[in-house]
């Protein structure tokens, strides 16, 4: 049984139990003491590569049979991390040009990003570096990236590996997937599927954990900035009154 949180739910079902040494302290923002601390993470890639096919998978154990093109949806729902609470809000956004200016205004405040290729679509793989992290980088510098490999249980599949044929191509090899990771300095590179849920949850546990451990690094940064800036304003004052 789970508790229904929005109109689109995650059940709360991922915990993290990990040793203190492998999970970064919750910055204040996802402390006990927030009123609303929360994750944002955004999925983008070309268009039928299949994000909404992994959120509705890892959200309802359900999957979509009907390829329906996505302008723009948020799911939205709770994960325990650390023993605490916390909201992670999923936006699941069009690959079509025709989206590309709504698409980037969810870009800012983005806490980690997905960005997807299909593993039996060249193309969207060739995508990756020619336009979507040029795009996501473009309107967020500093966000995290999983590079996240879809539908990977059709690349065995004989009927796709004939019409791949007949183009002239070849599924992605995973090895060229890790090199754009690395490339692109992507936190990790994942490849999954939907339909069977292979490495699903991985997906979105290392999206979480690196929207984490960003999340924390740039609130240091805020604090080393506020007490460099209240010193200076101390410094300030008294030479000015010394000055007098």
């Amino acid at each position: 049984n789970y508790d229904l949180f929005d109109q689109k739910e995650m059940p709360p079902q991922m915990e993290y139990l990990c040793e203190e040494s492998t999970l970064p302290a919750l910055p204040p923002s996802l402390d006990r003491q927030s009123q609303e601390p929360e994750v944002k993470c955004v999925l983008v890639g070309d268009g039928a590569v299949g994000k909404t096919s992994l959120i509705v998978s890892y959200t309802t154990n359900g999957y979509p049979m009907e390829y329906q093109p996505t302008a723009f949806d948020i799911f939205s729902g709770h994960v325990q991390v650390d023993g605490t609470p916390v909201r992670i809000q999923l936006c699941d956004t069009a690959g079509q040009e025709e989206f590309d200016r709504l698409r980037t205004l969810c870009y800012t405040g983005t806490d980690v990003f997905i960005v997807c290729f299909s593993v039996v679509n060249p193309t969207s793989f060739q995508n990756i570096s020619e336009k979507w992290i040029p795009e996501i980088r473009a309107c967020n510098p500093s966000s995290p990236i999983i590079l996240v490999g879809t539908q990977a249980d059709l690349r065995h599949d004989v009927n796709v590996l004939i019409n791949l044929d007949q183009r002239k191509v070849k599924p992605v090899l995973k090895s060229c997937a890790r090199n754009l990771a690395e490339k692109i300095r992507a936190q990790d590179y994942v490849e999954c599927s939907a339909l069977t849920q292979k490495n699903l949850k991985e997906v979105f546990d290392s999206a979480i954990f690196a929207a984490i451990k960003y999340k924390a690094r740039q609130e240091k940064k805020l604090k080393m900035s506020t007490d460099r800036t209240k010193t200076f304003s101390k410094c300030g004052w008294k030479k000015f009154f010394c000055f007098v």
